[in-house]
């Protein structure tokens, strides 16, 4: 064996594990951004005191049921309306302001993660990324070899076209799992 088919030999077992890192870490972000999206959604200190003074504002609307306190208790619900409106809008500016921070996040995470999937299927085309023993895969031995050749020593060399989409639903699996 010379060198070079060493080496070759080297670069087509390491590559397969970082792919496979690579595609978990793509995942990780991409939910781990969800999830403080998510996060960032919670109550702010300003809409748990709007929701505080609204309670409080029916608690006294509600005190003045008599015919008399009719009219205090109506200004009361008034401003009450008033502040649930308030909260309404104040809610919908976070939520709109959140979306658009996280969603320009999402987005250039994903042309990063296009552009290297694009990158590693340039780099590795036509080299294997791993090889498998032929018993373990076969009745896929032709799919995972795509682009590769096919059969070397009893062993079938994957492709890494085959390799991506299996390393992403392997880490969709995975990332699932801690949800």
């Amino acid at each position: 064996m010379g060198e070079g088919e060493a080496q070759g030999q080297y670069q087509s077992s390491v590559a397969a594990p970082i792919i496979l890192l690579i595609v978990f870490a793509f995942h990780f972000f991409s939910r781990w951004l969800e999830q403080l999206k998510k996060q960032r959604g919670m109550r702010s200190d300003k809409e748990l005191q709007l929701r505080r003074e609204i309670k409080q504002l029916l608690k006294e609307a509600s005190s003045f049921s008599q015919p008399s306190t009719f009219a205090q208790g109506a200004k009361l619900k008034r401003l009450a309306t008033a502040k649930e409106k308030e909260l309404a809008n104040y809610q919908e500016l976070q939520s709109k302001e959140i979306k658009m921070s996280y969603d320009l996040y999402l987005k250039v995470l994903r042309i990063v993660k296009v552009v290297t999937y694009f990158m590693l299927i340039y780099w590795f085309w036509r080299a294997p990324v791993a090889a498998i023993s032929q018993q373990l895969v076969q009745p896929f031995g032709k799919f995972l070899s795509f682009r590769t050749g096919g059969l070397s020593n009893n062993s079938v060399m994957v492709g890494i076209i085959p390799w991506l989409i299996l390393s992403t639903r392997v880490s969709k699996f995975v990332c699932g799992l801690f949800k």
